[in-house]
């Protein structure tokens, strides 16, 4: 399984005041974190000036990215695009009027509409993007045992093409007391967010999270440590989360405290 929300593109030309514009003949298909070219293009070669070129999305007019008076406009751009969304500049003067959009969200699903006025007519395609997978995180289907002073791992896992810098954050709690465990935030462990009872005996497998392994190392477990723990993961505006119950079977035995005197 794959960490990603994958993002489906479907594009629909419009015929408008006698100017084609095109999108591509059939879906993209794009992780969530990644980028995606919303391809809009026309086949004739259109007069520069008062040219204009507008991404929209449909269902609340957000103006995406805007092309005006020979150049880009990014000062006029919603917020949430200012930086992800791009024309390719060079392109324009050939009709190609397509929208890089970078670090792909999950609120980027919806409806945009690429409008393309000038001297010989304008028109407009409309481009979907909707998600066909969700994150999936998952831990360990069964109760971990173990007994107090040994070490142990807890699973979490987070099925990903996705680089770890696309995760936003990865939380470990202990679910009773909502105790914070341990944090993983910015591409870094943070050590010093864990409650003062985990401090210095939690850490992660740093060599496994470019593989979207979060499996968190407890070492010398309490008979306090007893208990159910969450593995929470935000990335792209999603959260998802695994759990994992921990048991405990007793001290530790000192063999050489039980050996039979023959």
């Amino acid at each position: 399984m794959d960490l990603l929300m994958f993002i489906f593109v479907a594009v629909f030309p419009v015929i408008s005041d006698g100017l084609i514009v095109h999108g591509p003949s059939g879906p993209v298909v794009a992780p969530l974190g990644s980028s995606v070219v919303l391809l809009c293009y026309v086949d004739e070669l259109l007069v520069m000036e008062d040219l204009e070129v507008e991404w929209r999305r449909t269902d609340s007019e957000t103006l995406v990215h805007l092309y005006q008076d020979g150049e880009s406009r990014p000062e006029v751009q919603q917020q949430d695009y200012h930086d992800r969304a791009h024309f390719f500049t060079d392109q324009i003067q050939h009709g190609n009027f397509s929208l890089l959009l970078d670090n792909l969200r999950a609120e980027d699903e919806g409806r945009y509409t690429c409008r393309v006025y000038s001297q010989q007519g304008s028109g407009e395609t409309v481009v979907q993007i909707k998600d066909v997978e969700h994150l999936l995180v998952s831990g360990s289907d069964e109760s971990i045992s173990v007994s107090v002073g040994e070490d142990v791992t807890l699973s979490c896992s987070v099925d990903s093409h996705i680089t770890p810098e696309h995760i936003e954050e990865v939380l470990w709690r202990k679910t009773d007391g909502d105790i914070l465990v341990l944090l993983f935030q910015n591409n870094e462990t943070l050590p010093d967010s864990s409650d003062e009872r985990y401090r210095d005996r939690v850490e992660l497998f740093t060599a496994e999270i470019p593989k979207g392994n979060f499996s968190l190392r407890l070492k010398s477990v309490r008979t306090e440590d007893k208990g159910v723990y969450m593995c929470l993961v935000f990335a792209g505006g999603l959260s998802a989360n695994a759990t994992v119950v921990l048991e405990q079977l007793g001290e530790l035995m000192d063999i050489n405290k039980h050996n039979i005197k023959a």
